[in-house]
Parts: structure tokens; C-alpha cells; sequence
């Protein structure tokens, strides 16, 4: 989108610095004059953080302020001018939530940001992991509040559950100003964040776990080219039931076959120090987009207990969910969204399709003059692991500084070792460490440094170059394989040429890399030339065209779980609505007392309110407990319709709309039989804990099963 409207306000903005400078005390901005604001800004930044705005630092808030994500390049400011967007809302009389990534950033910019935003008379606050519930309620009480998506969304989730409207923390959605808004609005869109209350311990099954350590690849099992699903073979199915003595396939029973493939997946396609560590007696997912590991992230109960027995690990606790939603429907719930990152435009699409956002693209201060170097493609992965060594080894003998940015965990340590047996000492930065993150990547620039990175590579720190660096090139960007998404390569390349600073990148890739054998078996990699290297142009188009296979095969994942789940935000939204009036109002005295106007007259009068409060609370949120139950249950079998030619989506609609239509006669059956009852049994339960479900990777079994279905009929 074109920015001569924002490029005249900063013009207009420039010609009062002089008049500000002289004045002992800045004026309070008025946001109908845009110009005026900027200009005052600026100054209270220059004056309070010693930082004064560049012109693009302005052309970025403004865009925030017109509701668009700022695409802005690494070390061009991005958190002040989020910070400068913030007030300029706030000044407008909203209430403005700045959400990140994680802990760190929240605190450290809302601390960092504070004399800034004091200094316009606006209160700031921030929220983590470990904040009390009345250091939630103060910081949700500032005019800007910074937070992980996380936390705020458990907070929500909270919220929804209160019994007594004076316990509500977080206030009316009103503004989300989001922070690496790629990774928040695309990457974990569809991460749903989950409520859940006691009900009985996770069960392990280690008898499973150590019989699938029996099992042979290729004899017993298979696994598919994309290594999404793993099966039995006929004779695997044979060896199992002989070794358990049961009939797998029996419809009647069909525990035993649900235990054993869970066991199978967290065998065969979960990989410790790719998907996930264990730490502290616990396995921790990874994120996968970000190399962090991912806080309070689980599989379905399912797949987490199976990898837990796989682990030898004891089970963690099992729950009933009582409620959910996802990153996606947590950041619609906000009347203004605006964003800012680094890669906006390779999800331009989305932002656009998803949450009606446009794009500004805003240019850097200075000119990038880091130089990216074509791939070097190797035919297997040896070649390519032995020809990054060399690289690492012949730059270092330079002084010149080097960041590699790895895969996953395994990969970044195993390369370590590499570099450890020739006499070079690295810094890894993993998800083992990830709480020394800042401190590792901010030394990253310095001369003769070598740091080995997974993809978290230190998002928003940045990394500064150490004394004589700039003469040796800057520093050196390496990436030892390509993302299944360009933008994470962006991102890693994006860590050199901060602000006109000289740097360079190169990616090192194999056409036996993951990204080539999953998203294209079929192809055929050109031959290498006789140095090693393949140069043929063919071997580039393979990297980009198996990066554009993954990157449409991940939107299509995320359209779909879209068609599904915003039918239930919008469930979700009619009940609020009703629980709201209950928990605000009087709509539950109104209800019970015209059910029932005989036992309405027999109770007390100062507590008969409340009563009936409690009791409608109770039902509505038991029977939305039951009906996100069913809803799972229904989508785990959905796909089967498929095999009789009817949409699964639309069926699914179809019986979701029934049984919430049953949902609302349930409640007021239940409610006027707990106010019947001489002792109404409103028990919750004894524990509730918040965490974040990772879709299940594979799918649901029934995927699963009808994809087998489906290829052989093919086959047929």
C-alpha cells in the first residue's frame, strides 16, 4: 500500500522539532492532529530513552495507528515504534494490549518503553508466566498492557469461569498491538489454548511403548513420504496380535488398536531434540517456528502420555476441558488489530484472509547492503555437512563473526561437536538454554564469535557488531538447511545488515533434506558437478518449489482448522452473551423464578439471587464443558463421511448447530432441576490449570485411516 498519506504527516511532524526543543515541558499531544503527535513523540523518546525516531520509526507507528501490519527489516526500531502506536491509541481513550512472543520481551519492553510513555501521561504495565492474580488485575488496569498471547489468552480463559463479576481481570477487548505479528497471527493461529479441571491422572502405557521398540521399519511398519502417518504392515499387525494375544482390528474393542498407534507415533515420528527435550523430568515440546521450547504446549492427552511412557517418563496430569479457544479467535475478539515484523508480506494472504489486515511495507533507514549468496546445494547430507564445517572453519581463521542457524535441537548440537573436534569453540543456542537467549545472541557480533542457533536465533534482540567487525564483512549468516517456510529463512538472514551494517548469508542445502524428501519424493535432483556442488539450475527450483509445496501444504492446514473452529468461537460468543447476563444481571432470577414461582417465594430473600446465579452458571458452563466434548469426539470421526461423498465441514456444522440448539434446552433443565433440588450439587472441580494443545501432527486417526482408505482405492 502506498505511503505518501504517512510521508506527509512525518514531513509536516519535522517542521515543529525546532518549536518542541525549546520547551521545557511537552505539551499533551491532541490525536486529531496526527503531525502534532508525531512531533511530540519523538521528543519525549529523544528526551527520555535517548533514542530519537528515525523518519521510517514514525512512517511505521503511523501505519499502526491506520490498523495495518508495518513490515519493518531487523534493527530498524520496531519496538518504539510500537511503543509511540500504543500511546497514540491509548491517548485516544483505549485500552491497549501489546502481545508478544514470550515472557521476556513483554517485560523487557514495557520496563524499557516506561520513562518514554510516562513522560505523554500514559500508565504502563506488563504480565508473564509468573505474575499473581492482583499483579495481573494492576497491569490490565494501565492504559498499555504488554503480555505473552499465552497469558493473555489464559487470562480470558479465566475469566470466562468466574462466578462473581468483581473476580473479572481483564478488561473489554479493545486495541491488540501485536509484536512479531507473522509468527503471532500465522505461525499459532490455530494453537488452541485450553482451560482444564481435574478429573483424573493421564494414563501412560509403557507395555506399548517398549513392544513398538520390537517393531522394524520396512517389515513391521511403514511410514509415508511425508512422514505425517505411520502404519502396520500385514505382518506387523500378525506379530502384534500374537505378542498381545487380541484381535486389533475388532470394532467392539477398539482400545487396544488406538493404544498401539499412539504408541507407534511417539516411536517412529516424534524425535527427541527435534520435537521435543525432556528437562527437568518432563518432556517440553518445541515450537517449531521459533527452535523455543513452547510453555505449558501438550499434545492431546493421547500422544502425551504415549510419548511420556516412551520417555519412561511418569504421566502428567489428565483433565476435562472446560473451555478453549484459539490464538485466532483469542486476537478477533479485538475490535482494532494492527502488527509489526520483519516478513509480513510472504502472509499477506492470510493476514488479508483471516483478520481483514493489509500490509505496509516500510523502508529502512538505511540500505541493506548484506550480501546473500545463492544456495550451495550437496547431494547427500554428508557432503553438505562436511562442506559447512570447511565454511565455519575457513571464515573463523578470518575473525570474522558466524551465526548458524540449525533445524532443530539435535542438529545444533551434533554440528557443535563437529566444530569442537577442530579446534573451534561455539556457543549453542537451543531450546536447552533458551533463558541465556539474549544474552548469547547480543554477543553474536563479536569478533571471532561462532554461534550455532536454532530458528529462535534471538527474535528481537539485536545483534551489534564488535570492534574492526565491519572491515572483516560484518557479520556471517549460515543456514545449515532451508525452512519448510521462506519466511523463517528471512528471518534468519534478517539477523545480519542491521541498519546499513555489512553482513552476509548462505544456506547450505541437501537434496536429501527433509524439506525435499517430504514435500517432493517424485522429483529428480540434477547430478553435482564434479567439485560436489550441484549447480545445475534444476537443484535451485527444487529447494523453492518443495518450500512452496510445504508453505501451501501449511495454509490448507490452516483454512481447514479455520472451518471448523469458528463455528465454534461463534457458539462460544451466543453463550457469553448469555452468561454475561446471568453473571451481570438478573436474566437467572428471571428464569427460575417464572419456572417455578412456588419455590421461587420459599427462599430467602437476600439470597435467592445469588442462588439462582450460581445454579444457571453451573449449568451453562457444565453443559458447555460436555458440549466441547462432544465436539472433539465428532471431529475425530467427521472425515469418515467423506467416504460416502459428503463434505465432512458441512457435516460437522450440520450436527454441531443440533446439538447446541439441545445445549440451550439442557441448560434450563438442568438449572430449574438444581433449583428443585433441596441441596443443589454445584461442584466444580477441586484443581483447574491452563496449557496449550499442539495440533496432533498427524492428524486425527481417522485422517489417517481414510487417507490409507483413499490411496488404495486408487491403487485399486
Amino acid at each position: 500500500m502506498p505511503l505518501t498519506p504517512y510521508q506527509k504527516i512525518v514531513k509536516a511532524a519535522e517542521g515543529r522539532a525546532d518549536g518542541l526543543r525549546k520547551l521545557d515541558e511537552l505539551p499533551e499531544p491532541k490525536m486529531d492532529d496526527l503531525a502534532e503527535f508525531c512531533a511530540i513523540a519523538r521528543e519525549a523518546a529523544d528526551r527520555t530513552l535517548g533514542l530519537r525516531p528515525y523518519d521510517v520509526q514514525l512512517l511505521g507507528t503511523l501505519a499502526l495507528l491506520d490498523g495495518k501490519v508495518a513490515e519493518m527489516a531487523t534493527g530498524e526500531g520496531k519496538t518504539l515504534s510500537g511503543a509511540m502506536a500504543a500511546a497514540g491509541y491509548a491517548l485516544q481513550g483505549k485500552h491497549v494490549h501489546v502481545i508478544s512472543v514470550n515472557d521476556y520481551l513483554a517485560r523487557r519492553d514495557a520496563e524499557w518503553m516506561g520513562p518514554f510513555y510516562e513522560a505523554l501521561g500514559v500508565s504502563v504495565g506488563w504480565i508473564g508466566q509468573n505474575s499473581t492474580p492482583e499483579e495481573r488485575r494492576e497491569a490490565y488496569a494501565k492504559d498499555v498492557t504488554y503480555g505473552p498471547v499465552s497469558e493473555i489468552g489464559f487470562d480470558v480463559l479465566r475469566d470466562r469461569l468466574r462466578t462473581k463479576a468483581d473476580e473479572i481481570i481483564v478488561p473489554a477487548p479493545e486495541v491488540a498491538l501485536i509484536d512479531e505479528a507473522d509468527s503471532v497471527l500465522v505461525d499459532e493461529a490455530r494453537v488452541p489454548l485450553v482451560m482444564a479441571g481435574s478429573t483424573d491422572p493421564g494414563s501412560a502405557v509403557p507395555e506399548m511403548a517398549a513392544l513398538v521398540r520390537q517393531l522394524v521399519r520396512g517389515y513391521h511398519y511403514e511410514i509415508d513420504e511425508q512422514s505425517r502417518n505411520v502404519y502396520l504392515t500385514p505382518k506387523g499387525a500378525d506379530s502384534v496380535e500374537n505378542l498381545l494375544g487380541v484381535e486389533l482390528y475388532d470394532e467392539h474393542e477398539p482400545g487396544t488398536l488406538i493404544e498401539l498407534n499412539l504408541a507407534l507415533h511417539a516411536h517412529a515420528l516424534l524425535a527427541r531434540d527435534v520435537d521435543y527435550i525432556v528437562r527437568d523430568g518432563k518432556v517440553q515440546l518445541i515450537n517449531p517456528s521459533r527452535g523455543r521450547v513452547a510453555l505449558l504446549q501438550r499434545w492431546p492427552d493421547g500422544l502425551q502420555a504415549a510419548v511420556e511412557a516412551k520417555e519412561a517418563l511418569p504421566p502428567s496430569e489428565k483433565g476435562e476441558i472446560l473451555d478453549s479457544i484459539t490464538v485466532q479467535g483469542l486476537i478477533r475478539r479485538y475490535p482494532e488489530i494492527c502488527g509489526m515484523t520483519g516478513t509480513a508480506v510472504a502472509v499477506s494472504e492470510q493476514l488479508g484472509e483471516f483478520y481483514g489486515l493489509k500490509v505496509a511495507v516500510i523502508p529502512s533507514n538505511r540500505p541493506c547492503v548484506r550480501e546473500d549468496e545463492p544456495d550451495r546445494i550437496y547431494p547427500t547430507v554428508p557432503d553438505k555437512d562436511a562442506a559447512l564445517v570447511e565454511e565455519i572453519q575457513e571464515v573463523h581463521a578470518t575473525g570474522r563473526p558466524i551465526l548458524i542457524g540449525t533445524l532443530d535441537v539435535a542438529e545444533s548440537e551434533n554440528l557443535a561437536k563437529l566444530l569442537q573436534r577442530r579446534g573451534m569453540e561455539p556457543v549453542v543456542l537451543n531450546a536447552k538454554n533458551d533463558a541465556e537467549e539474549a544474552a548469547i545472541i547480543a554477543k553474536a557480533g563479536e569478533r571471532d564469535a561462532i554461534t550455532v542457533s536454532t530458528q529462535m536465533a534471538g527474535r528481537g534482540t539485536d545483534i551489534r557488531l564488535g570492534d574492526g567487525v565491519a572491515e572483516l564483512g560484518g557479520l556471517y549468516v549460515i543456514g545449515s538447511g532451508r525452512h519448510a517456510s521462506s519466511r523463517l529463512d528471512d528471518q534468519l538472514r534478517g539477523r545480519a545488515g542491521r541498519q546499513g551494517d555489512p553482513g552476509g548469508s548462505v544456506f547450505f542445502v541437501s537434496t536429501q533434506d527433509d524439506l525435499i524428501t517430504q514435500f517432493v519424493p517424485d522429483e529428480r535432483p540434477p547430478a553435482a558437478d564434479p567439485d560436489g556442488i550441484v549447480r545445475h539450475r534444476r537443484g535451485a527450483y527444487l529447494v523453492g518449489h518443495a518450500q512452496r509445496v510445504a508453505e501451501g501444504v501449511n495454509l490448507e492446514i490452516h483454512r481447514n482448522t479455520w472451518r471448523y473452529t469458528r463455528l465454534l468461537e461463534h457458539q462460544r460468543e451466543l453463550i457469553l452473551e448469555w452468561r454475561d447476563k446471568v453473571l451481570h444481571g438478573d436474566a437467572a432470577s428471571k428464569a427460575l423464578s417464572a419456572a417455578d414461582p412456588e419455590r421461587w417465594a420459599s427462599l430467602p430473600e437476600d439470597t435467592r439471587d445469588e442462588t439462582a446465579r450460581q445454579i444457571v452458571l453451573h449449568a451453562i458452563d457444565r453443559c458447555w464443558t460436555e458440549h466441547l466434548a462432544f465436539l472433539t469426539d465428532l471431529r475425530e470421526g467427521i472425515h469418515l463421511r467423506a467416504l460416502g461423498r459428503m463434505s465432512p465441514v458441512d457435516e460437522f456444522h450440520r450436527e454441531a448447530v443440533a446439538e447446541y440448539k439441545s445445549l440451550l434446552a439442557e441448560v434450563e433443565r438442568r438449572s430449574l432441576e438444581s433449583f428443585e433440588a433441596p441441596e443443589p450439587d454445584l461442584k466444580r472441580p477441586t484443581a483447574t490449570w491452563t496449557y496449550l494443545v499442539q495440533d496432533n501432527p498427524f492428524g486425527t486417526e481417522w485422517d489417517r485411516i481414510l487417507k490409507r482408505v483413499t490411496a488404495a482405492t486408487r491403487r485399486g
